[in-house]
């Protein structure tokens, strides 16, 4: 279905724009008027609201622009540095990768971003829809931004009724014949603004928007209902088992994960891998990582991963000594903040100092 009445992809962008230009939002990584882009500042940005609010991230991308201005000092900080100013963003790959297209970009492209999309898929870390933001925002590239707003805008503009996740081509296909050559950063941002404040999920604010009298779905009295939605199939539960093991010296066992898989190369309290059936401590104790007299704790710690549901139960265990036998690292107790957790270990841990 097409915009109604005689709007074209000249005049919805310029209606856009006109909009734009006076309600734009103001945020710590977008450019003043007049001023040009960062590409360090839009690239961080865009990685930080990967999966996440704005006002979660302003913070946290303050903080990182402090401790480090430049791409080249993110590439020449510590990975664990980097990963432990990112609690609380969660998807901890996006820290390894953010960390990894910082050396990257430092070593293979002189400090200096890419402008082009594809060049700049080949980076670590940055999918299609990075990419174009990247392009359009920080170079001015003529480049189509799709995320979950623009996805929102696009499906109520042309009333598309397929529902996600199957009507993303067609969505991205429309969305690319509305993007103008000319101010394309400010039209990418201009969408995204426009679902994030106006085109909003729940009572979208129709009479604040510059294609409201073009909306099809605003016309059908569907805007509400779309995007429609595949129905979520229930997520599956994997079971686990976690070892506290503590010295004599009052220290915790941590040791670090494989680099690659979910939360890789963070810093966990060990555990059994996550299974669909759960563990017997008889068969949680043949792999534990010390020996011990392991006793169980009365309760579980439960965590709600993107693709599954994790159910853990704890064993306690004292060690005799604490000697370096590769098993992992010991630190102290009232010393664990000092290590970049992800939450699913800080449950873990505040479930066996409340228990043990």
């Amino acid at each position: 279905m097409q915009p109604r009445h005689s709007f074209d992809a000249v005049d919805l962008p310029h209606r856009l724009l006109t909009w734009y230009d006076r309600h734009a939002r103001i945020l710590p990584w977008r450019a003043r008027p007049g001023e040009p882009a960062d590409p360090y500042r839009v690239w961080l940005s865009e990685i930080m609201l990967q999966q996440t609010t704005v006002v979660a991230v302003a913070p946290y991308y303050q903080e990182f622009l402090r401790r480090w201005p430049t791409v080249q000092a993110l590439a020449a900080s510590d990975l664990d540095a980097v990963l432990h100013a990112w609690q609380g963003l969660g998807y901890y790959a996006r820290a390894r990768n953010l960390h990894r297209c910082a050396q990257v970009v430092t070593q293979d492209y002189g400090g200096r971003f890419p402008s082009d999309e594809a060049e700049l898929c080949r980076l670590p870390g940055v999918g299609a829809y990075t990419a174009a933001a990247i392009a359009a925002i920080a170079f001015g590239r003529r480049a189509t931004v799709v995320d979950g707003n623009v996805e929102r805008v696009i499906a109520r503009l042309f009333a598309v009724t397929t529902p996600l996740p199957a009507a993303k081509a067609e969505l991205r296909r429309l969305a690319e014949s509305l993007t103008p050559g000319d101010r394309s950063g400010d039209y990418a941002q201009a969408i995204m603004d426009l679902g994030a404040t106006v085109c909003v999920p729940r009572k979208p604010k129709c009479l604040l928007c510059p294609w409201a009298e073009a909306c099809a779905a605003r016309a059908a009295g569907t805007a509400e209902a779309l995007p429609a939605k595949a129905p979520k199939a229930k997520k599956p539960t994997r079971h686990g088992v976690a070892f506290w093991a503590v010295n004599e010296a009052g220290a915790v066992l941590l040791r670090r994960r494989p680099e690659t898989g979910l939360l890789g190369g963070m810093i966990e309290v060990p555990s059994t891998d996550w299974r669909s059936a759960p563990w017997t401590v008889e068969e949680a104790t043949a792999l534990a990582p010390v020996p011990a007299s392991w006793v169980p704790l009365a309760g579980r710690v439960r965590h709600a991963f993107t693709h599954f549901n994790l159910e853990l139960t704890l064993l306690a265990g004292r060690v005799a000594e604490a000697e370096d036998d590769g098993a992992g690292l010991w630190c102290p107790i009232d010393r664990l903040s000092e290590h970049a957790l992800p939450t699913v270990m800080k449950k873990i841990a505040r479930h066996a100092l409340g228990k043990s």
